[in-house]
């Protein structure tokens, strides 16, 4: 099969989604400049750059509350500032929670019941039981093509990692099990991890 997304594809569902998988989810939390807090989940996310250490995530909707995009994005535009939790198997249900379409201003943690804690270096909240929480300094905000698509890229000024996730020197994605978007309503978690050594290691 070929097809151009121009032209659709005849399918009952988009394949794209699920063509690029498995992502990472990117539970990216802010604060309003009334000191509103929110937090909602973002599959188009991932870390760009290792040092300084930098990552992004992409907001492709819009809310009729809010001007020509989501909640996220409008709060980092107001305050420069968002933090991205990490999201463990076991926060699946509250994460799927905080993705509902509320008016704005609503808090997120208290609706969906996520423990919240204040980041250190911004002025945001943070998942407080997150196996591990990035601060970040929003550097760029890009509009792409396609109406309301922003990326928005931050570099990590701050990071709060779990005790019980460092082992032996090393943060172990084993010891929470990460939850990962795939295509669809679908979703996977992370259970098997093997190491492969670089020809130049």
């Amino acid at each position: 099969m070929f097809y151009r997304p121009a032209d659709g594809h005849d399918l009952p569902h988009n394949p794209f989604n699920a063509i690029v998988t498995p992502r990472p989810i990117g539970w990216i939390s802010t604060r309003d400049g009334q000191g509103r807090d929110n937090i909602a989940p973002y599959s188009f996310f991932n870390g760009v750059a290792y040092v300084p250490p930098q990552v992004m995530f992409a907001s492709t909707g819009v809310k009729d509350d809010v001007d020509g995009t989501k909640d996220s994005m409008a709060n980092i535009k107001e305050t420069g500032v968002f933090c991205v939790n990490i999201v463990q198997l076991s926060a699946a249900d509250a994460m799927n929670k905080s993705s509902a379409t509320l008016p704005h201003g609503t808090d997120e943690f208290t609706q969906a019941g996520i423990a919240k804690a204040e980041c250190t270096e911004i002025d945001c909240p943070r998942v407080a039981d997150a196996p591990a929480s990035l601060e970040c300094r929003m550097t760029q905000i890009i509009q792409i093509e396609g109406q309301s698509n922003f990326v928005c890229f931050g570099e990590v000024i701050g990071i709060h990692l779990r005790d019980d996730c460092i082992v032996d020197g090393r943060f172990d994605v084993t010891q929470y099990t990460p939850l990962s978007r795939m295509g669809y309503r679908d979703y996977t978690a992370v259970r098997e991890v093997f190491e492969i050594i670089r020809p130049d290691d």
